[in-house]
């Protein structure tokens, strides 16, 4: 397989990059064995150090394991890769065969909002549900800056799962929010149904103040089940006619 040479900046990075994409994308296959680092580095026209430590990334990823012996052998992302491979991936351009990602995000971030609201009414203490309901009357006197009620937004939801009490959904949820995938690159006013409802977030806060889990999951799911839409393009002002 034919390789671009790295440019000089980012030489560990552009291998990384490559040889990810080649292994999501399918053009190398699980089992396979990727070249040795000597003929990557020939490759790539690098040093066997940037081969390596693109190398230690991949099977960070779960993408690759290399063995004692030396080879390194290509795994199957959909068994071995965890959140971290959709980060990466979407910071640099998505090239996972998998036309539903940005709503399988979207799904999983509601999943997890769901349940950590009713876990954070059922268990909270007082010191973050109280922030909870500041933060939410906060919140309405942001709009409609929907840009600024985004990154409030993050932080009303940080405050639910802290208050859940859950290491893994705190966990998942910083993996969430990572390079704005929290909302899977949807921009702002394609979420205007969820940001723009003052109203429904002062009704979690509530409810999850109140130690109400039931109606606290129902309200999250109304907030992160909102529609999301396509932003229509604002037309470009057209030129005023000559006398």
């Amino acid at each position: 397989m034919a390789f671009a040479p790295a440019p000089r900046a980012s030489v560990s990075d552009h291998v990384f990059g490559q040889l990810r994409d080649a292994i999501v994308s399918g053009r190398y296959r699980p089992a396979e064995t990727l070249p040795g680092e000597r003929e990557l580095a020939a490759a790539f026209e690098v040093n066997r150090h940037a081969v390596r430590e693109a190398l230690r990334r991949l099977q960070q990823l779960g993408l690759v394991r290399v063995s004692q012996g030396g080879a390194t052998r290509v795994l199957d992302w959909r068994i071995h890769a965890g959140l971290d491979l959709a980060l990466s991936l979407a910071r640099s351009g998505d090239v996972l065969p998998v036309e539903t990602l940005l709503r399988d995000m979207l799904e999983m971030r509601a999943c997890v909002g769901i349940d950590a609201a009713r876990l954070c009414a059922e268990r909270g203490d007082r010191a973050v549900t109280a922030a909870l309901v500041t933060a939410a009357e906060e919140y309405g006197a942001l709009a409609p800056d929907l840009d600024r009620m985004h990154e409030a937004n993050i932080d009303i939801w940080r405050l639910v799962v802290r208050g859940s009490g859950n290491t893994a959904y705190l966990l998942a949820f910083n993996s969430l929010i990572a390079g704005t995938l929290a909302v899977g690159d949807v921009p702002p006013d394609a979420r205007a149904a969820e940001l723009l409802d003052v109203a429904g977030h002062r009704r979690l806060a509530a409810a999850i103040a109140a130690g109400q889990g039931t109606a606290a999951a129902r309200h999250a799911r109304a907030l992160l089940t909102a529609p999301v839409t396509t932003p229509t393009p604002t037309p470009a002002p057209q030129e005023e006619a000559r006398a």
